[in-house]
């Protein structure tokens, strides 16, 4: 399987290239200047690996939530490739790459992911490694206040065995130690989506059947959609 994966949903900005399981990346830190990269490095990608946009099985992105500029950079940039070449297109949520991604690094089963979401909320998800070696959410994902967040009672593992990642942790960490205070182990407050982690769902999205025109190829803010959870 040849797949294209890009994300722009945070202030990092990558592109990654898999071929047969072979994912190569390119990744910056880059506040606001997601516009002027994400197409160079699909190029440099492309390029060093003797393929062409032609030859891609599908086109995997962060489709959110995350900033809302750099959210609708990715969705408008997939949907141009995907539409020029009618490939696929694959959407991955931005904390599920980020649970992968800490999952790998961290070598961990249970993630508590969060993305700083300004207005003193943030974006939430919490993830267990699926069976496919891939990440299963509990729950839904939302938008709230630190102190709203939550980890459904009736999947808790044994205490200490989580770790939070992402930048909700820098920003709000003091509410959400407090909040956890003996739920996780350790947290990382640097972890950001990885266009590499989007590509490695995006293929296991692509063998289940998981995938989507074009046209369908949508944005998720969470704000515009905001589901109330009782806080435990």
């Amino acid at each position: 399987m040849k797949l294209l994966a890009i994300d722009t949903s945070t202030e990092a900005c990558s592109a990654a290239l898999s071929i047969n399981g072979e994912i190569s990346e390119r990744y910056e830190i880059a506040p606001r200047k997601h516009a002027e990269l994400i197409l160079p490095m699909i190029d440099e990608l492309l390029t060093d690996a003797g393929c062409t946009l032609t030859q891609m099985d599908a086109i995997a992105f962060g489709r959110g939530p995350g900033a809302f500029t750099g959210v609708r950079i990715g969705t408008g940039v997939v949907q141009g490739l995907a539409f020029s070449i009618d490939r696929p297109v694959v959407p991955v949520s931005s904390l599920a790459a980020m649970a992968y991604g800490a999952m790998a690094e961290f070598k961990t089963d249970n993630v508590l992911a969060g993305i700083d979401a300004r207005m003193g909320e943030v974006y939430w998800g919490v993830y267990q490694r699926s069976a496919d070696g891939g990440v299963q959410l509990l729950d839904d994902e939302c938008v709230c206040k630190p102190v709203e967040t939550f980890v459904p009672e009736d999947t808790l593992p044994e205490s200490g065995s989580w770790i939070g990642a992402g930048t909700a942790w820098q920003t709000y960490g003091d509410e959400l130690i407090a909040r956890y205070k003996g739920l996780f182990s350790e947290h990382h407050s640097e972890v950001f989506p990885h266009a590499r982690d989007i590509a490695a769902l995006g293929e296991l999205a692509v063998e289940a059947g998981e995938v989507v025109s074009a046209e369908e190829a949508q944005p998720i803010y969470l704000r515009n959609n905001v589901v109330m959870k009782k806080v435990r």
